[in-house]
């Protein structure tokens, strides 16, 4: 596979790739109408923020899979089109965390002691002492509005210069804003008046876009300082203009700006104002980091394994990720195995969660289920993006069922799926310190297997030598056991036998064992 590099990423990143045997190709400065020619060759696309993909280079990229964004944001990436196609859009959002926190610790020590100003007048042949007395920050009250990661890091470094700290984010609990040193309020309008720094860490949204204008500077304490290393335009720059020229804001310290890159604007022209050109993740740390996570990520589109910081799937945030990540696998693999036990088109599919699962968000492993499931089924290329629409497209029907009373494991993931009249049943569960995965549920039978590339299922009446006869066969055609296991309805009744082979089994012999074995029915699943 290749992967088109179109902004230059750290060595390191692509030394990574390089390692995973991926063909890395960079082709930086291209325009829209060169990527356009040359995007059909791509399986997967690398920006930073000077290249956008756009919705024509999306759709000229019919082998795309996957497009990273070696940075946090995704402005620059027709995300929507990209859905549409089944094109997985990543970013790297941890990278640039600690550089950002850092950058707006630096901002706010700047504007409360006139910091760049001082060298700036000292640079000029100068000596003003007086004329650039500053504030202290300790002990002065710290507003920080968004307790993501990189205020959760601000608010760490914060308290360690003994500022008071006081907060706003909805999704944010008391008892995690109380472990900071953070005391939240229900509005931005309570605190407000209380601050003497506020500094901003939301994302670009049509709701944050501008929400600070004059009610808001007018709400504010009188000297007020304000720092924005989010995005910009969550200041109005009017208004922002006019609240330090009055004094209400006795000054700012600004890293971002409406449009990029800003060489004219009324910020410029007052001097207790500290302007930055979007310096947040400009260390060197930040970039190899970028480069290094989004090489990760992308490698791991690729290989079809989850991605965790894709934009266009359904968010799962990091705690319900800590819990339900480990089943994903699992998930997947009971997709593709019901796809091969139902042999033909699944019209119906029910998904139980049972134990501990019942309690958690389990949307994603819904989703991994139906990509397996899918896999198998269509020729299509299925992800994480497209699996639950292309479920939809095909009329698949598919419910869910939770119940917490599992008295045989902690939990379980059962999938039933029903096709051509009859119904069909797998579930799995995790077991260890490892969290392994095993298959416990067969149709109506109680199995314990590991989960493997090859094996081999086989229902018979329950008499002595089947196993015998079973295993011979597989010996005559050079076919090595790896574990077996037998379960049964009753002694006399019906038996499952499960077998993990090493190697694929070809039909021929599955009829010869069928014959040989006295097998009622068969099943040989790939995964």
């Amino acid at each position: 596979m290749k992967v088109l590099v179109a902004d230059k990423i750290s060595d390191s990143g692509i030394a990574k790739l390089q390692a995973d045997g991926y063909e890395v190709d960079i082709k930086t400065g291209q325009s829209e109408d060169e990527l356009v020619a040359i995007i059909a060759d791509y399986d997967a696309m690398i920006v930073r923020s000077a290249t956008k993909a756009t919705r024509p280079i999306i759709e000229a990229g019919g082998k795309l899979k996957i497009i990273g964004r070696a940075g946090v944001g995704i402005d620059n990436v027709d995300v929507a089109a990209a859905t549409e196609r089944g094109i997985i859009v990543c970013n790297a959002p941890t990278s640039n965390v600690v550089s950002a926190a850092e950058q707006t610790i630096t901002l706010m020590l700047a504007t409360a002691r006139n910091t760049a100003q001082a060298n700036a007048s000292m640079k000029a042949g100068k000596w003003e002492r007086s004329k650039f007395t500053g504030t202290e920050v300790y002990e002065k009250t710290l507003a920080i509005i968004g307790l993501g990661r990189i205020g959760t890091l601000v608010a760490e470094r914060a308290r360690g210069l003994g500022m008071k700290l006081i907060g706003y984010d909805p999704y944010t609990s008391d008892e995690r804003a109380a472990s900071l040193g953070v005391t939240l309020y229900e509005s931005i309008d309570e605190l407000l008046p209380l601050a003497d720094f506020i500094t901003v860490h939301l994302p670009k949204t049509k709701e944050t876009i501008g929400m600070f204008g004059a009610p808001q500077f007018a709400k504010m304490k009188t000297g007020v300082r304000l720092i924005n290393t989010a995005r910009g335009g969550i200041y109005q720059t009017e208004a922002l203009v006019d609240a330090i020229k009055s004094g209400k804001v006795a000054s700012a310290g600004i890293d971002v700006f409406e449009v990029e890159p800003c060489t004219e604007s009324p910020l410029h022209e007052l001097e207790n104002v500290v302007l930055t050109p979007h310096l947040g993740a400009s260390t060197e740390e930040a970039q190899d980091r970028a480069g290094d996570q989004i090489a990760e990520l992308v490698a791991a589109g690729l290989r079809g394994d989850m991605v965790s910081t894709a934009v266009n799937i359904a968010p799962v945030a990091p705690e319900v990720m800590e819990a339900v990540g480990p089943y994903i696998p699992a998930a997947e693999a009971l997709g593709k195995g019901i796809a091969q036990v139902a042999r033909g088109p699944v019209s119906e599919i029910e998904v139980h969660f049972i134990g501990h699962l019942a309690d958690l968000d389990t949307r994603i492993l819904k989703t991994a289920m139906l990509k397996g499931l899918l896999t198998v089924a269509t020729q299509d290329a299925i992800n994480f993006v497209n699996a639950n629409l292309y479920a939809e497209q095909r009329g698949i029907a598919i419910t869910e069922h939770s119940r917490t009373d599992s008295l045989d494991y902690v939990s379980l993931m059962v999938v039933v799926a029903r096709t051509g009249g009859r119904e069909y049943k797998l579930g799995a569960t995790l077991m260890g310190k490892k969290n392994e995965p095993r298959l416990v549920v067969f149709n109506e039978f109680q199995i314990d297997m590991l989960p493997s590339s090859h094996m081999l299922f086989l229902q018979y009446a329950d008499t002595p030598g089947v196993v015998g006869k079973v295993g011979t066969a597989l010996g005559e055609n050079s076919i090595n056991i790896a574990s077996m296991q037998v379960g049964r309805t009753a002694e006399g009744g019906t038996a499952l036998m499960g077998i993990n082979v090493d190697t694929a089994i070809p039909d021929a012999l599955m009829e010869r064992i069928n014959a040989k074995a006295e097998v009622t029915e068969a099943w040989s699943i790939e995964l």
